[in-house]
């Protein structure tokens, strides 16, 4: 198999997986809304997919590969089919339920948490047996720490900002001061850490798929900053059966799929500089691990169905824009997107498998 051929299967593999059952299980998510079914391990299966969709490829075409990080690859697809089995029965059987804290929970729901936590920690354990070597050589290691917290600590700052600003545009200036004199704030913040390393395989399942794998081909293919905005356009579209019948209601899915857009093209050029800048996936891993959990902070809910059945109207828009345009859309004007290539931008290039066929293998 040549180099070209083997890159197209790949890229067939990811987007059968990625887009292929993602819109497949939209159909389900179309089908529960109407139903009301409980839904909520949808979202949280649906990002396993786009990693899902690289680990097999590469699994089909380089298995014999001595670099490859096997059974890490092979945990996260079992993962992935667990997560995509209890949403399918959350559809079928909506009636199974458990009672928690008094309260009756879905028990796909309870099943998913198990399953993520589980599959979170038996990921960690493969990730590090595989060695140093083999997470370099598939995009998985850690390095270049300082610029990684350094990136982590200007998304917190422009994030924060953005809930403040917003807040004050909206005639409520001092919420934000409300938000961090909750109690609950400040215990929910202390054990985000924590919980990361419980509960970080879906947020790697979306990076893997979108920064490590998809990112430079569109860069190579499209050019640095139009690669990027092509990505944010391609990875807020892929959540259009969610935005139409999971975050919102149907009347308004399109105005949640168009602040969907603007969120992953603005979100996305940030983050892709993060990468760039460090070379270190860990960091957009981070970055949406905190931007969809901080979400519960600057709203001051920590209710599981905040996310659910939100309220949108036609006047976000230009906010949404606006907002995320300068905070977080302006780095595309940096350096690191005025290089001609990749290699170029990026500061600490990973280890390339190439380079390391005559490595030691930890």
């Amino acid at each position: 198999m040549t180099d070209t051929t083997k890159t197209k299967k790949q890229f067939f593999i990811f987007l059968l997986v990625a887009f292929g059952v993602t819109y497949a299980m939209g159909i389900l998510t179309w089908y529960g809304s109407t139903v009301g079914a409980e839904m909520s391990v949808f979202p949280t299966a649906q990002m396993f997919y786009p990693a899902a969709g690289v680990m097999l490829a590469y699994l089909l075409t380089e298995w014999k590969e001595r670099l490859l990080p096997r059974w890490f690859f092979v945990c996260f697809l079992l993962v992935t089919v667990l997560m995509l089995t209890l949403a399918v029965c959350g559809i079928v059987l909506p009636e199974q339920e458990s009672m928690v804290l008094g309260q009756p929970v879905s028990t796909w729901a309870i099943f998913s948490q198990n399953v993520l936590i589980g599959g979170s920690v038996l990921g960690w354990v493969t990730l590090l047996a595989a060695g140093k070597n083999r997470r370099a050589a598939y995009g998985l290691g850690f390095h270049k720490w300082k610029a990684s917290l350094a990136c982590v600590i200007v998304f917190l700052f422009l994030y924060f900002t953005r809930a403040w600003v917003s807040y004050a545009m909206s005639g409520e200036p001092g919420m934000m001061l409300e938000v961090f004199k909750n109690q609950t704030t400040w215990i929910y913040l202390l054990m985000l850490p924590v919980n990361f390393l419980l509960a970080f395989a879906p947020f790697l399942g979306e990076e893997y798929g979108w920064r490590y794998y998809m990112q430079p081909l569109l860069q190579k293919w499209f050019g640095m900053r139009a690669g990027v905005l092509v990505l944010g356009v391609a990875w807020g579209v892929w959540h259009v059966f969610l935005d139409f019948f999971y975050y919102t209601t149907p009347d308004m899915g399109l105005i949640m799929t168009i602040s969907q857009v603007i969120t992953c093209i603005t979100l996305g050029i940030f983050f892709a500089w993060a990468y760039l800048k460090t070379g270190n996936l860990w960091v957009p891993v981070i970055l949406h691990y905190l931007n969809n959990n901080l979400s519960l902070v600057v709203a001051n809910n920590y209710s599981v169905d905040v996310l659910e059945n939100q309220q949108l109207t036609w006047a976000m828009i230009p906010q949404a824009l606006l907002l995320n345009g300068i905070l977080f859309g302006l780095f595309i004007l940096s350096r690191e997107f005025r290089k001609k290539t990749r290699d170029d931008a990026v500061d600490e290039k990973p280890f390339q498998r190439s380079d390391m066929l005559g490595a030691n293998i930890r």
